[in-house]
């Protein structure tokens, strides 16, 4: 039995393999466990790898560096591409006032970071890991860790304490934000809860059906009748003798048409006013029998764009419409619904509801490609191509005023612009960047629980003996205050001067703080999924300012 437990002892490229596998087995598995509903997750993988260092298990150095490095560099840039798509676009309407108070979350942590660190003596490492801690943001510690390194490459103690800090403060950075919730539900909610409902309007797509009743617009044609409003919409149908149609740009409208309508629901009543009645009927369930009017050859589909060379095309420029007599009502993306409007350019991975007759339905099909086994196979040249820039502008000296040496953005800042530039703007130059939602998760977690494991098993063995201290109790206090302090103050703001509703503030602060522990805490406190559309709002923003800002903090203040 000796070669088994030399395999486990003795530095090795095998037993580093095996140790690190072992921990990330370990915690994954404790990660499912619930105390009160609440679990640390994947977090779980960095406290095994702490145990396994605090036991005595070593790894070689440069093996475990390297593994530890390229998770975190898999994760950014597969994040990067998960947010992409939807990082400039989160910045239109109500999503900017969301974004504003999710960057002065951000910007409140750090300047009570530089507080803490100037007041009670703390060093500036372990402050700036304490704020990764107290906001859950483990890739923010790496992306500071690597700023540290590149100042000081020979104190390697800081880098051990400054993960230190970060697990003492981050099973209280998850619970903080879940107590601020429940304080703000049962008083702040409370307090604002003569509110109009609809203060801040949902802006997903919604269907209803109008009558038309207004004679402004008698025998005009939906082109013509669309210039006399600024709002967006969709005409899916038109019924008129109990015949339904799918109209196209020239149709001509007449007096008690009724007419299927997709926009947003924020502009339902300029659109009733345009054509003069709505209807009460729910065309938003998903059991909808959108054929139940008439018998006619009309149905719905849903169609995927698998075909590289509709990939950055915008939908106007396609005519579908026009060419084959059907109507394109909505666009998913990612799980988002998108009102279909000319102007918008579709990307691999788009799911198109299609309406029309099942043959014209067919052929465009064949036009968008709609063959799911492409999509099951990653497209790993772009995923290349996109990790070698991000290494290569994250190798890019910068000069600052005010600091001697050029700054970097590094492993962790260079591969998440990259990404999100890729997901973002790769399908307007025909790149395609898409991969299924689970090609992406699978990376992203397999990058995190190996840059997790690492870290623990990197700075266990001065775990315990660091928290028991009078230090380690200072670090616990402080890094509560990070976490409850931002929240609870932008939360007041946000409720009480600004009077955004309860479920978009606290979805809000969960977006900006990465806790995703803490929204699934937030759904559970209402009905609507306000909260899941404002946490994907912030997410994008917050998440790359968190990672670059936790770099300029040691680069600019140690």
């Amino acid at each position: 039995m000796d070669w088994l437990i030399n395999t486990f002892l003795e530095p090795s490229l095998i037993q580093t393999v095996i140790l690190i596998s072992l921990v990330a087995a370990v915690g994954l598995s404790l990660g499912k466990i619930k105390i009160l509903g609440i679990s640390l997750g994947i977090t779980f993988v960095f406290f095994a790898g702490i145990l396994a260092g605090h036991i005595g298990f070593t790894v070689n150095k440069d093996m475990l560096s390297f593994a530890q490095n390229f998770g975190l560099i898999l994760f950014v840039y597969s994040l990067g591409l998960q947010v992409g798509p939807g990082f400039f676009s989160s910045f239109k309407q109500e999503g900017l006032v969301l974004n504003m108070l999710g960057l002065a979350v951000v910007i409140l942590g750090l300047i009570l970071t530089l507080v803490f660190h100037w007041t009670c003596g703390v060093s500036l490492p372990d402050m700036v890991g304490l704020l990764c801690g107290a906001v859950t943001n483990t890739p923010a510690l790496g992306a500071a860790q690597q700023a540290l390194i590149q100042m000081h490459p020979e104190n390697s103690s800081e880098v051990t304490d400054m993960a230190l800090s970060c697990a003492v403060a981050y099973p209280l950075g998850v619970v903080g934000v879940i107590l601020a919730i429940a304080f703000m539900r049962s008083v702040l909610a409370k307090q604002t809860s003569t509110l109009r409902h609809n203060e801040h309007k949902d802006t997903t797509p919604y269907i209803g059906e109008f009558q038309v009743c207004n004679p402004a617009i008698y025998n005009q044609s939906i082109k013509e009748i669309m210039k006399l409003t600024t709002k967006r919409f969709v005409i899916s149908r038109v019924w008129r003798d109990g015949k339904v149609t799918i109209p196209t740009s020239d149709t001509i409208l007449q007096e008690h048409d009724h007419l299927l309508i997709i926009s947003i629901k924020s502009d339902m009543e300029n659109i009733k006013v345009l054509f003069g009645e709505q209807e009460n009927v729910d065309w938003n369930k998903e059991d909808i029998d959108w054929n139940r009017i008439d018998n006619s050859q009309l149905v719905s589909r849903r169609i995927i764009v698998t075909r590289s060379k509709v990939n950055g095309v915008k939908l106007g420029t396609l005519k579908l419409r026009n060419l084959y007599g059907i109507n394109i009502t909505r666009i998913n993306r990612a799980g988002i619904d998108l009102l279909a409007s000319p102007n918008l350019t579709l990307q691999i991975g788009d799911k198109l509801t299609v309406v029309g007759e099942k043959a014209n339905i067919e052929n465009v099909g064949k036009i968008l490609g709609n063959e799911l086994k492409r999509l099951k196979e990653p497209n790993l040249i772009a995923v290349f191509i996109g990790l070698m820039l991000g290494m290569i502008l994250g190798a890019i000296p910068i000069s600052l005023p005010g600091i001697n040496m050029p700054v970097k953005l590094g492993i962790a800042g260079g591969p998440i612009i990259v990404g999100i530039l890729m997901g973002a703007f790769g399908p307007r130059f025909h790149l395609a960047t898409y991969t299924t939602q689970s090609a992406n998760l699978m990376m992203r977690q397999f990058g995190i629980v190996i840059y997790l494991a690492g870290l623990g098993i990197d700075s266990g063995a001065h775990f315990f003996e660091t928290v028991f201290r009078t230090e380690g109790l200072l670090w616990i206090v402080l890094g509560f205050g990070l976490t409850v302090v931002p929240i609870m103050l932008i939360g007041i703001i946000a409720m009480k001067t600004l009077k955004i509703e309860y479920g978009n503030t606290i979805g809000m602060l969960c977006g900006s703080m990465a806790n995703p522990m803490a929204l699934n805490y937030a759904n559970t406190t209402v009905e609507g999924d306000e909260p899941s559309v404002s946490y994907a709002t912030v997410y994008p923003l917050s998440m790359f300012i968190r990672v670059i800002s936790a770099q300029l903090l040691i680069m600019l203040f140690l």
